[in-house]
């Protein structure tokens, strides 16, 4: 899936659940259930997600969404993914 938003340092809630086609309601559950997504938060509770934790939810919302993975799948591939990248 690609992703339609512009190079920026932070994104809105809104604008990250409009590029990927999700309610911001899902994002929040996300943000609870991996901690892969860690997006700021502003005194005001705003979230501003990095281009990091997009790129983040992009590979949950493929394991997810396109690959059919239940929770508990995503997170330990997830593990997977990232204990070999630390072998490299």
């Amino acid at each position: 899936m690609e992703i339609d938003l512009p190079e920026k340092r932070y994104y809105t809630i809104g604008e990250v659940a409009k590029s990927f086609g999700v309610n911001t309601s899902l994002l929040r559950f996300w943000e609870k259930e991996f901690k892969e997504i860690q997006p700021k938060k502003k005194t005001n509770g705003a979230r501003k997600y990095t281009p990091g934790d997009v790129k983040n939810i992009q590979i949950i919302y493929h394991l997810l969404k396109e690959k059919g993975m239940t929770i508990e799948g995503a997170k330990n591939q997830l593990k997977v993914s990232k204990s070999s990248q630390e072998a490299k």
